[in-house]
């Protein structure tokens, strides 16, 4: 039971994102299959349609998007400020987020790299950030080889020539597919920075204690 306390907001996070994955891929594959029979194509099975570009790209296309809200927020906040805001560092106090590690090395408890120094704590120093950049590269360059593979899918299947990767990069289907998704986690983004001034979630780590002034910076 304490494993459960101690990870509980882990383990459900990925149990619903397991749960939505295979939601996404049942009713993608009725889509698609309906998509098939209007064009007087064969049906495919769910193992196949698991393959597809279809699937993978809108896999990829959202990871994409949320990679690059948490990689672009992680780094922003660590230089710009929003008053008021509970995901926010306070303009006017020193945060402890900005101390320097090298301080730490001699503590037994620090993680490795601290204590090690040098470059190695230099890119722990950044590692969340760096961390989550490179699995926004990673979605980024699978959504283009999926997104690819979806439209020579749907090329052939009308008789059309194929193109080439790096051609699709070029596309405008392609930037579509990623603004589309892009725009949505900036907005979001920057509305809990700003709707986390003024309101308040009793015991959330991301809210104000619900009774402080709303000029109070920081969680």
């Amino acid at each position: 039971m304490r494993v459960l306390r101690d990870n509980g907001l882990t383990i459900l996070l990925f149990i619903l994102t397991l749960m939505t994955v295979v939601g996404m891929m049942l009713t993608g594959w009725r889509v698609y299959n309906h998509e098939l029979v209007e064009h007087g194509t064969s049906q495919i099975p769910i193992t196949a349609y698991a393959a597809s570009g279809h699937f993978l790209s809108s896999l990829f296309e959202n990871w994409e998007s949320e990679f690059l809200q948490m990689s672009a927020y992680v780094m922003l906040t660590a230089v710009l400020f929003q008053r008021g805001s509970a995901e926010s560092k306070d303009p006017d106090e020193p945060a402890s987020q900005d101390q320097d590690p090298a301080g730490k090395c001699g503590n037994p408890h620090a993680p490795w790299p601290i204590r090690v120094g040098g470059l190695a704590g230099l890119l722990y120093s950044y590692s969340l950030g760096i961390a989550l950049a490179g699995l926004f590269i990673f979605s980024f360059a699978l959504h283009l080889r999926y997104s690819a593979d979806a439209a020579n899918a749907e090329a052939i299947r009308h008789g059309q020539e194929t193109v080439a990767m790096l051609d699709h990069l070029a596309s405008a289907q392609f930037w579509f597919e990623s603004f589309q998704n892009w725009q949505s986690e900036f907005l979001s983004t920057g509305v809990l920075v700003v709707l986390s001034i003024f309101l308040r979630f009793k015991g959330s780590p991301e809210s104000k204690p619900v009774a402080a002034p709303h000029g109070d910076t920081g969680a």
